[in-house]
């Protein structure tokens, strides 16, 4: 592209829309054809972005291809659910497996209770698990499950965090979301937080919390913010549950392990389906065993895909034989490492620019100096939307607020594309962020 001098941030993303645009009639087309049948052409708000998103034909191992014949290496990793890359041959033979004998059986199949049984042994807060069919689900269902258990209503939330499509905490919360009375914490903040707690605690059922924020922007927990957290619900009968939907790709054991904190309760989704939609949420003995059916006061827990037998295989065959301990250290030693790699190139090329995270996860901010919480990151859109753009341009796919997670396909040639096109953004409009 060519440069010219003293233009405005606003004038380089323009001319990135256009030429984004007009290498993408095809994708255009489709997008304004769905927009006559789905709000916005849409039915997953967080893969819409400006002027329209491309529209993917196939994918396989680390890449995707468009309706409009380009090819993009994947760094989005589905939002974290798509850790074995695309069409992974072990899960794929799974799959096929499973469906040779049947897709929906009403009954129970032979992979459910070994894939409970994995997550069991793997997790240390999980003595029993239920699934359900995705995290958002596992995390409404893991809050009914404290509220049950205590005979209290009020749950205590991170402001700024996400657990689901109604459970959105951004600006104090959303109108959608489900109508429990929450209490708004600041991440990091012990003080605060155990001031709150204090104050309700014969109200409060439960405090949930993501032990690293993920789309607020990768931000982690201080190790003693969410050891204080553990002892004050502990001290106070308050059902402490991890969001480890994503986070549970970070260690063995996920980020309970890895941080020495145990919650009453965990949840899960995203990978650990296998690619497939899922949703699980397990914990102490005491709290689950609400749910054995053979109890005459047992809860009602259904729900017709919850056992679905394609994301219990591929869910199994992935948990077990692919994310091994072993995996799951390399990758996210490769994360450590691209991280720092990035904070490198933006460091020597003099732009505000840091990724932060952990492992492989991580995000992209606009600035530097510590981000603590969801409050410290500055949105800057169009400056998103610009390194987002001139990434796809170069061939990479990641989210439009700088998100990415990376997966087991990625290749060390992947990698250094990625930091040679970020290198090159860095150049190309420093002077306009």
């Amino acid at each position: 592209m060519t440069l010219t001098a003293d233009r405005t941030l606003d004038e380089a993303l323009k001319a990135a829309e256009a030429r984004y645009a007009a290498a993408r009639p095809r994708s255009r087309e489709r997008h304004e054809a769905a927009s006559a049948f789905m709000p916005g052409g849409n039915t997953r708000s967080v893969i819409h972005f400006s002027p329209f998103p491309f529209a993917v034909e196939r994918a396989q191992g680390q890449f995707l291809h468009d309706i409009d014949g380009h090819r993009y290496t994947d760094f989005l990793g589905e939002f974290s659910a798509g850790i074995y890359g695309h069409s992974h041959p072990a899960i794929m033979a799974a799959v096929r497996e499973a469906l040779g004998d049947g897709l929906s059986f009403g009954a129970p199949n032979r992979y459910e209770a070994e894939l409970a049984e994995a997550i069991c042994r793997r997790f240390p807060s999980c003595e029993m698990v239920r699934f359900c069919n995705s995290g958002t689900e596992a995390n409404l269902m893991a809050l009914a499950t404290a509220r049950a258990a205590t005979g209290r209503d009020k749950v205590i939330v991170m402001e700024g965090g996400y657990h689901g499509s109604v459970l959105k905490f951004a600006g104090g919360g959303a109108v959608t979301n489900v109508p429990y009375p929450y209490l708004l914490a600041h991440y990091n903040d012990l003080p605060g937080t155990l001031s709150l707690i204090e104050q309700h605690a014969d109200t409060v059922a439960a405090l949930l919390i993501e032990p690293l924020m993920g789309s607020s922007g990768c931000i982690a927990a201080e190790p003693a913010f969410l050891a204080g957290l553990r002892a004050a619900t502990r001290r106070h009968g308050i059902v402490l549950i991890f969001d480890e939907v994503m986070t549970s790709r970070l260690a063995p054991g996920g980020l309970q392990e890895a941080l020495g904190v145990t919650p009453d309760m965990t949840t899960f989704g995203k990978y650990m389906g296998g690619g497939f939609s899922f949703g699980a949420f397990g914990g102490a003995r005491e709290l689950m065993t609400l749910y054995d059916p053979q109890l005459a006061q047992g809860l009602m827990h259904a729900g017709t895909f919850n056992n679905n037998v394609v994301s219990m295989k591929a869910g199994l065959t992935g948990l077990r034989d692919v994310y091994t301990a072993a995996e799951v250290a390399a990758l996210n030693r490769r994360g450590e490492w691209f991280r720092g790699e990035l904070n490198r190139v933006a460091m020597s090329r003099q732009v505000g620019i840091q990724a932060v995270g952990q492992g492989s996860m991580m995000a992209l901010h606009f600035q530097r100096g510590p981000i603590d919480r969801p409050a410290d990151v500055r949105p800057e859109p169009a400056k998103r939307a610009l390194l987002h753009l001139g990434m796809l341009e170069a061939g990479f796919y990641m989210a439009r607020r700088g998100f990415m997670t990376l997966s087991l396909a990625l290749e060390p040639a992947d990698y250094d594309g990625y930091l040679s096109a970020f290198d090159v953004f860095c150049v190309e409009h420093g002077d306009v962020i």
